[in-house]
């Protein structure tokens, strides 16, 4: 009886048997097509039974801030799953201001040889920021996925929100609740996030007629904390409704207008920026705007494979947008003075 080798499969497809040596191994740089080949020749060769036909699952990190905010653990489950049914693993790699740096956790990364990378925070969303590591992917020919705004010149596949539209949305909420003194609590001033938000704002405010001064908007770093500092200030300036960057901020905001006397939504309305997953418990019921999370999640994981299949890919920028989805709750009301008659 004659034993099948590596070689004979190498030989029947067409590639070396180094190729067939990594796809075997679950390593990358083999796209899907080329290793379903290699499947479906050791099969023919009686080669590989069930219990290998899908071969080692293939690594893929997923590097994340802090996943105390809920969006980001929201996006790590869902990414994840899609991982796995496209037989890949997730290696979670998350930094801390304390602890492991983005820099350092990618080092680490490398060293595993992972099939890619997707990131859900980092450097690449702030303007002005050190953006050499992600070249440094590039340079090792490492599929990458963005999730939001990322750096204008950063090759990859940047999927994201589109906070324009969403930031429209909220304003036009807010407008027609006759609010006429509207503030913004947005993150650091040069994150690209932030920065778009706070554009679709003050375009909308000039097209609607709306006042928007510059002292009405406050930036500041994302957290429950930043957001309750920040919204003292705004309360203290007579507005009527807050749209914020992100829930985090929203729900500081809302504990300091409390703490300044003032009601949300009877005195101040507040909309914030994610939906996170207990927010229709929270009091009052937050309204904000949500995120295409599994949608978004699945477009990261498919752009991935793509790229695995097309080496091509990786030199290029593709910006995947998702429409969010404005979500009414009990968080905002009409404006105070346009009930009594007062404006």
């Amino acid at each position: 009886m004659t034993v099948a080798t590596l070689a004979d499969v190498a030989q029947r497809v067409g590639v070396s048997q180094a190729t067939v040596s990594r796809a075997i191994n679950g390593k990358p740089g083999v796209s899907d097509r080329t290793r379903q080949a290699i499947l479906e020749a050791m099969r023919e060769l009686g080669m590989v039974g069930d219990s290998l036909q899908r071969g080692t699952p293939r690594q893929v990190a997923l590097v994340a801030p802090d996943l105390s905010n809920p969006i980001f653990a929201a996006f790590v489950t869902a990414i994840s799953t899609y991982l796995a049914r496209n037989n890949m693993l997730p290696v979670l790699c998350t930094y801390t201001l304390t602890g492991a740096s983005e820099s350092s956790l990618l080092e680490m990364v490398l060293k595993q040889q992972p099939t890619g990378v997707i990131f859900l925070a980092g450097r690449y969303d702030t303007e002005f920021a050190d953006h050499s590591d992600y070249a440094m992917l590039r340079e090792r020919r490492l599929p990458t996925v963005f999730i939001n705004a990322a750096a204008p010149h950063l090759p990859g596949h940047c999927v994201m929100t589109d906070d324009a539209v969403g930031t429209r949305m909220a304003m036009r909420h807010l407008a027609s609740q006759g609010h006429t003194r509207i503030g913004l609590l947005l993150g650091d001033p040069h994150h690209y996030p932030s920065l778009i938000k706070h554009e679709a704002a003050l375009a909308f405010a000039q097209e609607a007629g709306l006042e928007l001064p510059e002292e009405a908007t406050a930036w500041t770093t994302y957290g429950f904390e930043s957001g309750r500092d920040a919204a003292l200030r705004l309360g203290e300036q007579g507005i009527t409704a807050l749209l914020c960057a992100s829930d985090q901020l929203a729900l500081g905001a809302i504990r300091a207008l409390k703490s300044l006397g003032l009601s949300v939504p009877d005195d101040v309305s507040v909309i914030g920026y994610d939906d996170s997953p207990w927010l229709p418990y929270t009091s009052p019921a937050l309204t904000t705007v949500r995120q295409s999370v599994d949608a978004m999640s699945r477009a990261a994981v498919a752009a991935l494979l793509r790229c695995t299949e097309d080496p091509a890919l990786l030199d290029v920028r593709r910006d995947l947008l998702f429409e969010p989805e404005l979500v009414v709750r009990e968080s905002t009301g009409i404006c105070p003075t346009w009930r009594s008659g007062t404006e």
